[in-house]
């Protein structure tokens, strides 16, 4: 038998144990504190992250079901991080998040950890810190939303504001409509209905082995999702039974088959900065290489918007992650285990596709190779990422002249320049938006077209950005530039004028200037008063110590763990 971490809080006779039974008590049985696994419940409900903000019932499932299984089930509310509406960018605070939740189970007397996330920096944090702690660990995600609907259309969250707003510069759609939108695209609770990040890390999180098969996808108001989070309640209290750590069922085979997964839904670059970043906290040997080597070929298989048609709602009709995954299946690592102690391909074979518009057979796929690509060259010496399943496959390919700008308020305040010198050909560059640069690495790869160029039916362009792109957009967009204009790279030397050349099937991204003259280029003035240079707090911390996209924007103290040993006593 499994001797309790919580035991060191609660066993004895003595004043110490005293004082952490007696105040944790509070009309709980006296067993409560002998033999019982203490399950923490880590919470990212939050009415600032409204995405997570029915967190609190599903939490109440989680609960019924540790308390069935003999555990004691503990509250546990985290850092939560809102996509929509935290400034400067959501990402910048993913570390925090992570650090925060890891010491804080690390501090508590507890035995294993449901860990709940929806929005999408949560779920990343959540994984992050139950790595470094390495206790049991089991996530529910949160669920996405229903389809919205606006005159008789289905709605995308996130990808239709992107497509409307851009409508409305180009004078298609009125101002009054897209306003009249907005109360159309958010129907119930639950994160976006697109393969953006939230689903996206939802379902990578179950193709890595931290959510109970079957479960990521289902959307939030369906009912089902409550008895998975009963289920994962139970589970938890067995995974501390078998000693069933992170560490013990996490490896390079489960990063592998996240990476098919990601490449097979079609889902958000941010993936790749997330796994990295987990990866990192349990010293596994993952690189940008593991995602082109084993992702880049992968045929997409679901039809979802942004790089698709359908919706989430619709995916979990059509049969789910498991469904897709039995489709791949000759490409996943047989030998890579789950939270339920058994292997992800034994859960594949009663995963039929129901809807073969929606989740494509193997033999017809959406894009036959459809993975992201990693590119380098002498503009990203340590790479970056496009996903071609969200480009426009005749820009795939694409030589055009650089119009640059130096930070998002110079690109806000020129972009609409009807005097400004560009046309469809050119490659839109944004630089200072790297983890450093902004700070925090935001979703602003995408940039608005120029509404000159959107007015004469103008909708993609070559983009290029140290920064992210939220995983609902698309585009041409070559993003996560590294090493980023603020680390020293040589995005922060390109000039209008100067040629930038794509070929995504070689994997190149170069700026045309001769080695020599790149060399003897410093950054204008602009560019180096455009970096971030905060003066305190977690900012500054931040900034000194964050690494680059190429190996998951993590801070360089937080790489590794610590485990979960018991500190020494409190009085």
């Amino acid at each position: 038998m499994v001797t309790l971490r919580s035991a060191q809080w609660y066993e004895g006779q003595d004043r110490n144990a005293y004082i952490h039974r007696a105040w944790m008590r509070r009309g709980a049985p006296d067993d409560a504190f002998t033999g019982r696994p203490q399950i923490a419940i880590a919470n990212t409900a939050s009415d600032l992250t409204p995405c997570n903000a029915h967190l609190n019932e599903v939490a109440a499932s989680v609960r019924n079901g540790v308390y069935e299984a003999g555990g004691i089930p503990l509250d546990l509310p985290v850092v939560s991080l809102g996509e929509t509406n935290v400034r400067p960018t959501a990402m910048l605070w993913r570390n925090m998040a992570a650090m925060a939740t890891e010491e804080m189970l690390r501090a508590n007397p507890v035995d294993g950890v449901v860990l709940l996330g929806g929005c999408d920096k949560t779920i990343p944090s959540l994984l992050m810190a139950a790595a470094s702690v390495d206790l049991p660990a089991v996530v529910v995600p949160g669920g996405p939303m229903l389809t919205g609907t606006f005159r008789g259309t289905p709605l995308g969250c996130g990808t239709d504001v992107w497509r409307l707003s851009e409508e409305v510069r180009g004078g298609t759609l009125s101002q009054e409509e897209f306003t009249r939108s907005e109360s159309s695209m958010i129907r119930s609770r639950g994160h976006c209905n697109t393969m953006g990040t939230a689903s996206t890390m939802a379902l990578v999180a179950e193709a890595l082995g931290t959510v109970v098969p079957g479960t990521a996808g289902t959307p939030a108001p369906d009912s089902r999702l409550l008895k998975a989070a009963h289920r994962t309640g139970r589970l938890a209290v067995d995974m501390v039974g078998a000693d069933r750590r992170p560490g013990s069922f996490l490896t390079k085979a489960s990063f592998h088959n996240a990476i098919v997964a990601l490449a097979a839904v079609g889902g958000s670059t941010n993936a790749v900065v997330h796994l990295l970043a987990i990866a990192g906290r349990l010293g596994i040997d993952l690189s940008l290489d593991d995602f082109d080597r084993i992702g880049s070929r992968v045929p997409v298989l679901v039809d979802l918007q942004p790089a698709g048609r359908f919706l989430m709602e619709d995916f979990h009709r059509a049969g789910g992650l498991l469904a897709v995954l039995r489709e791949v299946r000759d490409l996943l690592d047989p030998d890579a285990l789950t939270v339920t102690g058994s292997p992800l391909v034994d859960f594949l074979d009663d995963a039929p596709i129901w809807d073969t518009e929606v989740i494509r057979p193997r033999a017809q796929p959406l894009v036959a190779e459809g993975g992201i690509a990693v590119l380098r060259g002498n503009l990203a010496p340590d790479g970056a990422l496009v996903k071609p399943a969200a480009a426009s496959p005749h820009l795939l390919r694409h030589r055009g002249r650089a119009v640059v700008f130096d930070s998002i308020e110079d690109f806000h305040a020129r972009i609409d320049d009807p005097d400004l010198d560009v046309d469809a050909d050119s490659v839109l560059v944004l630089r200072g938006c790297g983890p450093k640069g902004y700070p925090g690495m935001p979703e602003v790869s995408n940039m608005p077209l120029p509404k000159k160029l959107l007015e004469q039916g103008v909708r993609d362009m070559v983009r290029v950005c140290d920064g992210r792109m939220s995983g609902t957009a698309y585009g041409t967009v070559v993003l996560h530039v590294a090493p980023e204009a603020a680390a020293g790279g040589p995005l922060a030397l390109v000039r209008t004028g100067d040629v930038i050349s794509l070929d995504v099937e070689a994997r190149r991204i170069d700026v045309e200037v001769p080695a020599d003259e790149l060399a003897r280029r410093t950054p204008n003035k602009e560019t180096l008063t455009g970096f971030a240079n905060p003066r305190r707090g977690w900012e500054r911390l931040y900034v000194d110590h964050v690494l680059q996209a190429d190996t998951g924007a993590d801070l360089d103290f937080l790489v590794g763990s610590s485990g979960s040993e018991v500190s020494r006593e409190s009085h």
